[in-house]
């Protein structure tokens, strides 16, 4: 049987920066030929990065991206690189009206490219476009109609891209029934809690529906929002893994696949399923035998679910802060659990010296909070400076006359304003800490603690930060070194501290009760007859309701954070804020 070296470049392509992204491209594709490969893969819109949203609808940006991918073409051969072809996702234009959207030609369409020999051999478009969830490319792109198949070194390698595999049908089908030797499928699959297991089960059920091999490549990095963890893939027909690419990191997966040499001799143009037609390329080489030396192929370690969770929140706000253009963050560091955690975060990602802190305390503020928090910087080696609030506060009551929760959230809107003070003094981006228990319900100040950049716990449950800031902990401990949150922060009741002797629980049902109605809510879209019906309390269930409907204004106005979950306010829940439906 024939065999193929492949290389699955698991890259970070940055959005708009094609000049960068066309670059990378020359770069891995010289590792991949160093390192013996006959075929290379690229993630979906490498060139252009992902997801371009509406910088599709600009014309000077598709051309721009079609016109990089002949110069990259170009640039490939020149380099010495032409003879390894090269798989790679782009922004394109429909060479045809399309019916069935009704979109003239020269529509946006969601394109790949094979690179051979200084030209491009094949383009093609992806077939289904997803229009759920964070996604809605139906706005953008018009469908692909047609199954590349590029024969390479005796093998059928047949191409798609993403929402290709995760829906029936289509390209999957259409593979089988030309006898592809390979399904080659690139990527751009956002991460969310749990997405590794399901995206393995539904690699080893398309490639046994397709019959062949299935190399799944997805891409790593972030993009405002979106995270993606990688975990490229290789499985046999049988579902076997062949290789597995680290998660969250930049890497080139090899494999040497032994696979069916191509007999299907079926025309171009022929109707296959899902009314796709039929493309062949024939990129020639001779029958490969099995390599005297082949690569050891890797098939990584999974992380565990807070060990995941916590490096897709490290991971977002990194790529957040550097593909911004800044250098460091400021967080207001409260001695509490929210910020304790998002400053660990934050350390994490850009380093302890581009991290700036500032505890304010103000006349409520207790002294253990403020050791805790000085502690942390302590351990972290983080830039740390104690600014009080209670003169400037005193400066507002004297001028205007307020009381109760006016004058608890006046307080926060202090520290809100000199954080954003001190973030346009010296350049810092500001990271929010609110998670998402507080956002769903309203528990925070609109201009207070909801100022900010980047949110990097906005999409995480309270009862979640206490486990990762545990998680942190006992992970430090593992490695030898110090741990960064202090006990007191992780296991003393949690306070806004406005007021004398405040709890959150003043407010608040209990967080694992809160969370998990939350959960049924806000993940499940259960309404609230059915939440109760399961047994949870009436009175509880209408309250946390009612916070989160009415609070629909205040998540709207917050910054965005990384999205860990299935269901994260902003991209994700799309509720109106003007809304009279109460029935949960």
């Amino acid at each position: 049987m024939p065999n193929i070296r492949l290389a699955l470049s698991q890259t970070d392509p940055w959005v708009g920066d094609i000049d960068r992204n066309r670059d990378e491209v020359v770069r891995w594709t010289r590792r991949a030929a160093e390192a013996g490969a006959q075929l290379v893969a690229f993630p979906e819109m490498a060139l252009t990065g992902y997801p371009v949203e509406d910088l599709a609808l600009r014309g000077s940006f598709v051309e721009a991206s079609r016109t990089a991918l002949v110069e990259l073409a170009s640039r490939l051969a020149a380099e010495g690189l032409g003879e390894l072809p090269v798989v790679l996702g782009y922004l394109g234009r429909s060479e045809h009206e399309e019916h069935r959207t009704h979109r003239p030609a020269g529509s946006p369409q969601n394109c790949a490219a094979v690179l051979y020999r200084g030209e491009v051999v094949d383009r093609f478009a992806k077939h289904f476009l997803p229009n759920y969830g964070v996604f809605d490319e139906y706005r953008y792109f018009v469908p692909g109609d047609r199954l590349s198949v590029l024969r390479l070194h005796g093998v059928d390698v047949a191409l798609a891209i993403c929402e290709d595999i995760w829906q029936e049908g289509g390209r999957v089908t259409a593979a089988g029934e030309v006898g592809a030797g390979l399904l080659l499928v690139i990527n751009g699959s956002p991460y969310e809690r749990n997405k590794d297991d399901a995206r393995l089960e539904l690699v080893r059920r398309r490639a046994a529906e397709a019959g062949c091999p299935l190399a799944y490549l997805n891409m790593v990095g972030a993009q405002d929002e979106l995270v993606f963890d990688g975990d490229s893939l290789v499985v046999s027909a049988d579902g076997e893994v062949l290789a597995r690419a680290p998660q969250f990191e930049e890497t080139l997966l090899l494999v040497d696949l032994e696979l069916p040499a191509a007999e299907g001799d079926q025309p171009d143009g022929l109707i296959l399923s899902d009314g796709l037609r039929l493309a062949r390329t024939d990129l020639g080489g001779e029958r490969l035998p099995a390599p005297a030396e082949p690569v050891a192929a890797q098939v990584a370690p999974r992380l565990d679910d807070e060990a995941e969770i916590y490096q897709a929140l490290v991971e977002g706000t990194r790529a957040y802060v550097r593909k911004n253009g800044f250098r460091s963050v400021l967080i207001g560091l409260s001695g509490g659990i929210d910020s304790a955690l998002v400053a660990a975060i934050a350390v994490d990602a850009v380093g302890a010296g581009n991290v700036h802190c500032v505890s304010m305390p103000s006349k409520y503020s207790s002294q253990h909070s403020r050791d805790d928090a000085a502690e942390l910087a302590r351990r972290t080696g983080l830039n740390f400076r104690t600014v009080s609030i209670a003169p400037m506060v005193e400066a507002y009551l004297g001028a205007t006359d307020l009381t109760g929760l006016a004058e608890e959230n006046l307080q926060s809107r202090v520290r809100g304003t000199l954080l954003m003070a001190i973030s346009n003094q010296e350049g810092h981006i500001v990271l929010a800490p609110g998670n998402k228990s507080e956002l769903a319900v309203g528990y925070s100040t609109l201009y207070g603690d909801s100022v900010g950049a980047y949110g990097p716990i906005k999409d995480v449950y309270k009862s979640l930060v206490f486990r990762l800031a545990a998680w942190r902990n006992d992970e430090a401990v593992r490695r030898g070194e110090v741990p960064p949150i202090p006990e007191n922060t992780i296991l003393k009741p949690p306070s806004a501290e406005l007021r004398p002797d405040q709890k959150d629980t003043d407010s608040l049902p209990d967080y694992d009760l809160l969370d998990t109605v939350l959960d049924l809510y806000v993940e499940g879209d259960q309404g609230r007859d059915a939440i109760v019906a399961a047994g949870y309390p009436a009175e509880v269930v209408d309250r946390v309701v009612r916070l989160v409907d009415t609070a629909e204004y205040k998540r709207r106005q917050y910054p965005p954070g990384p999205k860990i979950s299935p269901k994260g306010f902003g991209r994700d829940r799309r509720l109106p804020i003007t809304n009279r439906w109460r029935r949960g």
